[in-house]
């Protein structure tokens, strides 16, 4: 077999460590870190929260519980705040400032006067009782203002800050929550409480002397309810500096918990990531094509038996590693012989010609498959014998003496019987083995070309066997293989046969049928141009005798006018019986030669139009009144029903007008007495006025509807006398449909018909062409 065999396209490279963006052990860390750090965080920031929460608490019952001891001293209410005892007052803020948590202390008196203040804010004299000292480093008056306009029982804290100006002011949305993020920065808390006038019966009064109370008590009552404001100013400094100590505990303790746990999440990591990384590192070697060495499992737990399951896999994959190179060779091998055969069967597919397919056939099988020589050999269609439609790789001579081998093909045990009649394979191993069953030419033919062995399928298509295919090897012997694809594309070489045969055969019928169409086309040519002659004189026939037959009823009718009118003399009633028999008919032909002269002109095409625009309604008014004297002689009455507003149409005056008449006429000659024709015309929808003739006739039945419209249609009538040639509708329809309108008709019998036509309304502008001057319309 010389078919190519496919390359096979490079190897993907595989990533290598560099490759990777992180390991599964750094991962692991990273993730096991930040979960733990953002814990531990968290629970440091709660303790260290909960523990400023809780100094800053202590820090305002400090102050409050100070503040209160001393407004609540009875010493200092009457003995210093109220006498104004400065030595008093000295001693009450030497011992309050002496305290670390307070940076200063103010008294105001019951004026809002400085009684007394100290400060650890700015270097001042401890004790100074100057009143006009400088302010700064001292809280903004307008807290002791508040309590005086206010006065309040229990101590008001006030967080403070300092201003540009050194004056300690309320700071302005103050959180306690916020003050464990500045755990670096003191905070100041002014609490300030009003010292209130008590009753006399107050039990504080009784370590007064009598003297000083009696003066109390008949000079309070002019005074105002508050005798004082104290301020005392709170640092949390102290408790700044504890925070920062618990701070420092919390870091460390939570930096050792950190440690210790990314420690163990190493140690962890690396149980179990290094024999990840040795399954991976045997992974890349299966990938690459070796055989790696068995891994020895070094836990019991789901790695271990991870371990145990890959090497199982190892195994596994070597196995099956070694069956797929076993079955690659045959499987390539079969690749190129389908690769063959679809190229075969394309290249037997581009011709329809049978000598050169069955040629390309031949070639492109020695080529593709390997077949030293090849024998096509085809059955007769005259007879039943096989004959040597093709033969390849043999020389000049072997070519010769195969031209005139012809087998016949006969039932029983032989090798034509088995190809021809039953369609069977024939695997020959052994030429002389196969002797007995071979035709005596065919075998010192096989014999001549020094064949050995050879292969031979039927060629099968559509049921029916065309021949049979040989191919052999020269000195190599065939195989099974060779059989099986020789049949492969025995059907397809069957079809491409078939398919040329046919169209062989197609070319031959096609150019029968030619030859045969051209002498039909001349023959139907002749004849249709005797038609044509035919129709013209038929049509020429008709409107000569329809002229010729206008002049003497012209005579007839006025003979018969005048012996009605007297002027032959007097006339019995049977004359004028007779007489009147004789105008009614007179009418009846002349209608028949009317609608007959202008079906005429129909069938010739003489009919053109003259559009212009059109007022239906005054048409109609015009048709009516013509008709109206006709009808009162019936006792038929007549109504036109038309709105004033009613659009103008486009069309011949002369042929809408013929419409109108036709079908009104018709209308007022089917009705018997006493009955009603009613005339309807209205705008209708897509640019259209709609006109509708409706009568109390005779009615049509409805077998007869389909062909109502049709020329000598032969509908058969209630009023038989009023019957003409049946070519009034036929004229109306023709008319309506060179307007492209539409025209239709619903009738029952004995209640009546209504027959509708449509044409088209004219637009504003519109040109109309080859239309003569316009006659008067419908009012603008």
């Amino acid at each position: 077999m010389t078919a190519e065999r496919p390359t096979a396209a490079p190897p993907t490279p595989l990533p290598g460590p560099v490759a990777r963006f992180a390991g599964l052990r750094t991962k692991f860390m990273v993730f096991f870190g930040l979960i733990l750090v953002l814990t531990c965080s968290t629970l440091t920031w709660y303790f260290v929260e909960s523990r400023s929460v809780l100094l800053t608490e202590n820090l305002h019952r400090l102050g409050a519980i100070l503040l209160t001891s001393v407004v609540n001293n009875g010493q200092f209410r009457y003995g210093a705040l109220i006498a104004e005892d400065r030595a008093t007052l000295l001693h009450f803020t030497e011992s309050l400032i002496a305290l670390d948590d307070v940076a200063y202390v103010v008294i105001r008196g019951a004026d809002g006067m400085i009684l007394a203040q100290q400060n650890k804010l700015v270097r001042e004299s401890s004790g100074s009782l100057t009143f006009t000292q400088e302010r700064r480093y001292y809280p903004d008056e307008a807290i002791a203002q508040a309590l005086y306009r206010d006065p309040v029982v229990t101590p008001r804290i006030t967080p403070v800050v300092l201003s540009a100006d050194k004056i300690l002011i309320p700071q302005a949305g103050m959180s306690n929550r916020l003050s464990a993020f500045s755990p670096f920065a003191a905070h100041l808390y002014d609490v300030a409480m009003p010292v209130l006038r008590r009753p006399a019966a107050d039990p504080s009064l009784s370590a007064l002397p009598p003297e000083l109370t009696e003066g109390l008590q008949s000079g309070g009552a002019e005074r105002a309810g508050v005798q004082g404001v104290v301020q005392i100013g709170m640092s949390d400094a102290r408790a700044r500096r504890e925070l920062l100590s618990t701070i420092r505990d919390a870091l460390l303790l939570t930096g050792l918990i950190i440690g210790v746990g990314i420690l163990g999440a190493h140690l962890l990591t690396l149980r179990v990531t290094t024999p990840l990384r040795s399954l991976a590192a045997v992974a890349r070697q299966l990938a690459e094509g070796d055989i790696p060495a068995p891994l020895a499992p070094t836990t019991r737990d789901e790695v271990g038996q991870l371990t145990l399951l890959f090497n199982m896999m190892t195994r596994s994959l070597h196995e099956r590693n070694v069956a797929i190179h076993t079955n690659l060779n045959v499987i390539q091998r079969q690749i190129g012989q389908l690769s063959a055969v679809h190229q075969t069967s394309a290249a037997i597919t581009s011709t329809l010609d049978l000598h050169e397919l069955l040629d390309t056939v031949l070639q492109l099988l020695m080529k593709n498959l390997g077949f030293a020589r090849m024998l096509l050999m085809l059955r007769r269609d005259d007879r039943d014998a096989a004959y040597v439609a093709q033969i390849a790789g043999v020389g000049p001579e072997i070519v010769a003496a195969a031209r005139d081998l012809e087998i016949p093909i006969r039932e029983g045990d032989t090798f034509i019987a088995d190809l021809m009649i039953d369609a069977k394979p024939a695997f020959v191993r052994d030429l002389d083995a196969a002797a007995p069953r071979m035709h005596p030419r065919m075998l010192d033919l096989a014999r001549h070309a020094n064949v050995t062995s050879f292969v031979a399928v039927p060629l099968q298509s559509h049921s029916r066997v065309l021949g049979f295919l040989v191919g052999d090897r020269a000195a190599a012997p065939c195989t099974g293989e060779d059989l099986s694809i020789l049949s492969t594309i025995a059907s397809h070489v069957a079809s491409a046969i078939d398919n040329a045969r046919a169209y062989a055969d197609l070319t031959e019928l096609t150019q029968t049928l030619e030859q045969r169409i051209e002498e039909r086309t001349r023959e139907l040519s002749a004849a249709n141009e005797r038609l044509q002659d035919h129709d013209r004189r038929r049509s020429m026939f008709i409107s000569v005798a329809s002229h010729e037959l206008r002049t003497p009823m012209t005579a007839i009718r006025s003979f018969t006018d005048n012996m009605l009118d007297g002027v032959a003399g007097s006339l019995t009633d049977r004359q004028r019986t007779y007489l009147t028999r004789i105008g009614h008919n007179l009418n009846r032909l002349t209608r028949i030669i009317n609608q007959l002269l202008d079906w005429s002109r129909l069938d010739l095409h003489q009919e053109v139009l003259r559009l212009e625009p059109l007022c239906l309604k005054q048409l109609s008014t015009l048709v009516v009144d013509s008709l109206r004297t006709v009808a009162d002689e019936k006792r038929i009455s007549i109504d036109l029903r038309a709105p004033d507003d009613l659009p103008p149409v486009r069309g011949d005056h002369d042929k809408v007008e013929q419409i109108l008449w036709n079908l009104i006429g018709n209308a007022v000659k089917f009705t018997p007495a006493q009955g009603t024709v009613t005339v309807t015309a209205e705008r209708a929808h897509d640019g259209l006025v709609q006109v509708c003739v409706a009568d109390t006739g005779c009615g049509i039945a409805p077998e007869h509807l389909p062909r109502i419209f049709n020329e000598f249609s032969k509908v058969p009538s209630a009023m038989a006398t009023a019957q003409g040639a049946q070519l009034g509708l036929y004229i109306t329809k023709s008319l309506v449909t060179m307007h492209r309108g539409r025209i239709w008709i619903d009738s029952t019998p004995g209640a009546g018909t209504q027959v509708w036509f449509t044409l088209p309304i004219i637009t504003d502008g519109e040109a109309l062409r080859g239309a003569e001057p316009e006659r008067p319309g419908c009012p603008a």
